[in-house]
């Protein structure tokens, strides 16, 4: 079986103490839930969620839906971006099956990076570990005024801005990598065709603004 890794970067540093955490915490909750409610996602897509604040963490690992516990978060510290993509280029070499000669490995990732702030270590050379070993899709949120677009842009070309980091727009934002990991699992089960950019996902909410 071919799997579709979902790997979701999530910041918890201090800035996103109170009502933006627990958006979060409920945001993934109903993702789930939603997910396992899908025929093809349950099928096919396994979930990983990688938090990051004064240092990056892999709290829950590549998991199929139906395993998938999630663990309670909590937001301190500062913001290490780049310990985070550090350690995603390291669990998509060891959790990611790659395609050889003898078999079919698994569909290109579907990343999603949500932050609320500025990167506080050396974003750069995580950037530059990750990209020598990933091949999926990495989807940028900046979240609220405080986070800066230019840098995920620089990271990658489908960057996506909350205007607020409130329950609200949090919620929205879920509710639209729900929709993008259903379209994405059905896309590749039925057509064996894998998603290259936010133009093959679901439109965004009217909260959720394309940036690039």
């Amino acid at each position: 079986m071919r799997r579709l890794p979902v790997y979701l970067l999530l910041d918890t540093s201090g800035s996103m103490t109170g009502e933006p955490i627990e958006a979060v915490k409920n945001g993934v909750q109903m993702m789930m839930h939603s997910l396992r409610q899908n025929p093809q996602a349950i099928e096919t897509a396994f979930v990983s969620i990688i938090t990051f604040d004064s240092d990056a963490r892999q709290i829950v690992p590549l998991t199929d839906l139906a395993s998938f516990q999630m663990v309670d978060i909590k937001a301190s510290g500062v913001t290490s971006l780049g310990a985070a993509l550090s350690l995603l280029a390291d669990k998509l070499e060891t959790e990611v099956t790659t395609t050889t000669l003898e078999q079919k490995g698994d569909w290109k990732p579907l990343i999603f990076v949500m932050t609320d702030g500025i990167p506080t270590d050396n974003w750069q050379q995580g950037y530059s570990k990750l990209k020598a070993v990933n091949k999926g899709l990495i989807v940028g949120c900046a979240a609220g005024q405080g986070a800066d677009d230019a840098i995920l842009r620089q990271i990658t070309n489908s960057v996506v801005r909350l205007d607020s980091a409130d329950s609200e727009s949090i919620s929205k934002f879920f509710q639209w990598v729900t929709a993008s990991i259903s379209t994405t699992s059905t896309k590749v089960e039925e057509s064996g065709k894998e998603v290259t950019g936010l133009d093959q996902l679901p439109p965004p909410p009217s909260e959720l603004v394309i940036v690039a």
